[in-house]
């Protein structure tokens, strides 16, 4: 019987064990290593935040969808790949040994040029830890007056900034204070200029303060220190900027590209492994530029899917077709949004409405009801 080893419980992995319940494997053992119970889906994550979703309206629960997949749930994280033996080893001790394996564990924090971020910074990849800071942070705002420092001024860290302070206007001390740090000249620029004057409307309409062109280089705890200009006395630093592969990788004798991901075909299989696949944040796929988006690991999702079967068969891989330009939706903490496509830039409350009954209907695909036996 072959042996699929799923690592990471990621968007482009719960797609595949959403096939894999509608269709599963007869003549093949699949196991999925997660290190968490539960993966948050990135898209509603600044609604969450924001206050408008409870966790488990975001969040899809990974046992019952492996148990009507018929996949095997190990609550454990990989902490080496012995690409010779075709095995992996988890940090619980065990090891398991694969025909095909399938990486989908995220990016982590590439802190490296800031100071003191992992001790006195709230890095918001990976989701789940990100998630946990937050809740304490939240408790905390009722307490005492917050000063929040958002670093990274795209899209991701736009929403955050927006949905903190949304929040904390409603829970938190009265007279919190909010920044925005990018070392970019704008904000969002991979985004067009209409998007951007929108969004920085609606950021100096909430009072959050946007420091443009100016670099963080070190947390200290109580002050934000930047290349230039004076440091911030801030309670908390959230990083939304900067991300690399997981640093255990790099021992596994994987390709990977400059910034430690998985360098893949376009199907999604490893170049110097065939029988190692990579998808989501942790995939460098050959030939395209893509960003760390939750899009596109969704897009992946499918394809993955079907490649993985392939390989287990032995049979001809389809590539992947990254779209050209993604549809984004930027929510601004209150239930409105900017949509973002190519040149244009619309808002307004139904924006915000699309982009919940999106992201509903993407969590509700995964609520699977277990399968019997």
């Amino acid at each position: 019987m072959k042996r699929l080893i799923l690592v990471g419980g990621g968007h482009s992995h719960v797609e595949v064990l959403r096939r894999l319940a509608l269709s599963p494997l007869r003549d093949a053992r699949v196991v999925l290593v997660s290190s968490e119970r539960q993966t948050v889906y990135s898209g509603m994550l600044p609604g969450y935040i924001a206050g408008h979703y409870s966790f488990s309206d975001c969040h899809i629960e990974l046992e019952p969808l492996c148990a009507a997949a018929g996949v095997e749930l190990r609550t454990a994280g990989a902490c080496h790949i012995d690409a010779v033996a075709r095995s992996v080893h988890l940090d619980d001790g065990a090891t398991l040994a694969y025909d095909v394996l399938s990486l989908n564990i995220g990016s982590t924090p590439d802190t490296t040029s800031i100071a003191g971020a992992l001790e006195h910074g709230v890095p918001v990849k990976p989701l789940s830890r990100f998630v946990r800071a937050w809740n304490a942070i939240e408790a905390g705002a009722a307490r005492e007056r917050s000063v929040i420092a958002v670093v990274g001024a795209g899209a991701g860290g736009v929403e955050l900034v927006l949905a903190v302070q949304h929040r904390l206007a409603r829970v938190g001390r009265p007279g919190s204070v909010f920044h925005l740090l990018t070392d970019a000249a704008t904000i969002l620029p991979d985004h067009a200029f209409a998007v951007r004057r929108k969004l920085e409307r609606v950021l100096r309409q909430r009072g959050i303060h946007i420091h443009s062109s100016s670099r963080v280089t070190a947390l200290d705890g109580a002050r934000l220190h930047r290349a230039a200009g004076a440091p911030l006395a801030v309670t908390h630093v959230l990083i939304t900027t900067g991300a690399r592969g997981a640093h255990w990788l790099g021992r596994t004798g994987l390709k990977t590209d400059a910034r430690g991901f998985v360098a893949v075909n376009a199907a999604l299989q490893s170049l110097s492994h065939v029988e190692i696949f990579a998808a989501g944040d942790i995939a460098s796929i050959e030939g395209y530029a893509l960003p760390k988006s939750g899009v596109y690991a969704v897009r992946e999702g499918p394809l993955l899917a079907d490649n993985l079967r392939r390989a287990l068969a032995g049979r001809p891989l389809v590539r992947y077709r990254p779209q050209a330009n993604a549809l984004a939706l930027i929510s601004t903490g209150d239930r409105s949004a900017v949509m973002s496509w190519r040149r244009f830039a619309l808002e307004g409350r139904w924006v915000w409405r699309w982009k919940d009954r999106i992201d509903r209907r993407f969590i509700a695909k995964y609520r699977i009801a277990e399968r019997p036996a």
